[in-house]
């Protein structure tokens, strides 16, 4: 039965697809307000996660102020929704200027001529989906690494979107190969590098405390010589406009001594998301549990120096 589970899931997401292709998208715009309201103020949905990351990223705001970008922030998702559904039909390569600002083309485009290995990076904010649309509907194919999704009727349609335009999908589990196949070829990896990695992750500083990164982000830079690129697709007025571009750029043939390791450059990339975040951080996913356990060093000292019995 297991089967006709999810072929209903199947038919329910392609009906709100079908419905939200026929709405305006000022229409949807303000469903998703709508929608913001329901989930952070009536349901309720991780709000004690949300609060409690907004309250960790930003002790010097207020109760309101912090309530005020998680409604914008569930209304920015939801509205994200809406633009990937609309966008196939209303992106072209004819009319992506009308949608879409390009910010720092030029460095851009002057690393991904250079028929080098390139490291393309971001973390869940903005709409990245649109990341990967746009840059195929400029001529630049990348390969993003991402985790099948439970039902495979809705990931090979979520799927059918990613690469309509040339964005090509790895499989976040036995890809190690293809991958490095990929790079030695002069390829561009995407990733989103911005979730919890355990505590053999690298450990750095997000937003002043300690978060943990994936290593292999670092590595799959410094191990073949490829630049890494910091990017965002930062939504910059209504629905369907967008801000497009490179954040900060890191190549090690120009960079020092000290930002050659794992750790620096992990670091780097989370200091230049920080920052984009704070300029935009209603457009952050902060439903995720960014921080969660100590780094393994302060567990030890937990450990060796436990708290005196009351």
């Amino acid at each position: 039965m297991r089967w006709l589970g999810q072929w209903m899931a199947y038919f329910a997401v392609r009906t709100v697809v079908c419905i939200v292709q026929a709405a305006r998208l000022e229409t949807c715009a303000l469903w998703s307000s709508w929608l913001a309201w329901i989930a952070y103020d009536v349901v309720r949905l991780r709000r004690s996660v949300i609060d409690e990351n907004l309250r960790l990223a930003f002790p010097e705001y207020g109760d309101r102020r912090r309530q005020e970008i998680a409604r914008r922030m569930w209304m920015h998702l939801f509205l994200m929704a809406c633009e990937v559904c609309h966008a196939p039909r209303k992106i072209h390569d004819t009319n992506w200027r009308d949608h879409v600002t390009l910010h720092r083309a030029r460095d851009l485009v002057n690393v991904l001529l250079r028929r080098r290995p390139t490291v393309l990076v971001s973390g869940h904010f903005g709409n990245f989906e649109m990341a990967g649309f746009v840059a195929g509907l400029l001529g630049v194919p990348t390969y993003a690494i991402a985790r099948p999704l439970d039902n495979p009727l809705v990931h090979d349609y979520l799927t059918r979107f990613r690469s309509s335009t040339g964005q090509h999908l790895l499989n976040k589990d036995g890809s190690a190969s293809k991958i490095q196949d990929i790079l030695e070829q002069g390829g561009a990896l995407a990733l989103l590098a911005d979730q919890h990695a355990g505590p053999k992750g690298c450990w750095v500083e997000f937003f002043g405390r300690p978060a943990s990164c994936h290593k292999a982000l670092a590595l799959f830079t410094l191990t073949n010589d490829a630049p890494m690129l910091v990017c965002f697709a930062r939504r910059s007025g209504g629905p369907l406009q967008f801000e497009v571009g490179l954040a900060e750029l890191f190549d090690a043939r120009e960079g020092s001594e000290a930002e050659l390791g794992v750790a620096p450059l992990t670091q780097w990339y989370s200091r230049v998301l920080e920052r984009e975040v704070r300029r935009a951080p209603e457009q952050y996913w902060w439903v995720h549990r960014r921080w969660r356990d100590p780094p393994p060093a302060r567990r030890k000292q937990k450990r060796e120096n436990p708290p005196a019995a009351a």
